[in-house]
């Protein structure tokens, strides 16, 4: 009796996973199949998706933005230092120029790559949170199952 006089007390809700109404919060989506939300749940809000959720992805790729723009940065600085070691020097300084473009050129691979890095870093962290929520649908589904088997 108690349970029923909450349950009617309990506003309708829009489901965070399919943006469906909910019309009992408390119990498992019927459009997606959700799990419930509780008052203090965080999924209880409009939006799945959360500013805290997203702002390390959001500073993960201006880091990735900012190692690939450093290597074609390095990669300019090293074609100018070429063309002007050409000049002053001429092909005397031939050598002393390739040991120091190889540098370079390492230089900016190696920051080339931790951008694309950070960019793994960043599509395994949506890979789990996909797989957070396949798990918790899947378990409101157990739980919707046993709830029926009891019935």
């Amino acid at each position: 009796m108690v349970e029923a006089a909450v349950r009617t007390t309990i506003p309708a809700a829009t489901c965070p996973e399919c943006g469906a109404t909910r019309p009992d919060p408390s119990r498992v989506c019927p459009a997606c199949g959700a799990p419930p939300m509780r008052a203090d749940d965080k999924r209880a809000r409009d939006s799945e998706v959360r500013t805290e959720d997203l702002e390390p992805y959001v500073t993960l790729r201006y880091i990735a933005r900012l190692f690939k723009v450093l290597a074609i940065l390095l990669l300019i600085i090293l074609l100018g230092e070429v063309v002007t070691g050409v000049i002053t020097s001429g092909l005397a300084s031939f050598m002393t120029l390739l040991v120091e473009a190889m540098r370079l050129f390492v230089v900016a691979g190696l920051l080339w790559a931790g951008g694309d890095i950070t960019i793994l870093l960043i599509d395994a962290g949506h890979d789990l949170r996909v797989a957070r929520i396949l798990l918790g649908r899947i378990n409101a589904a157990m739980h919707e199952r046993a709830e029926r088997e009891k019935k």
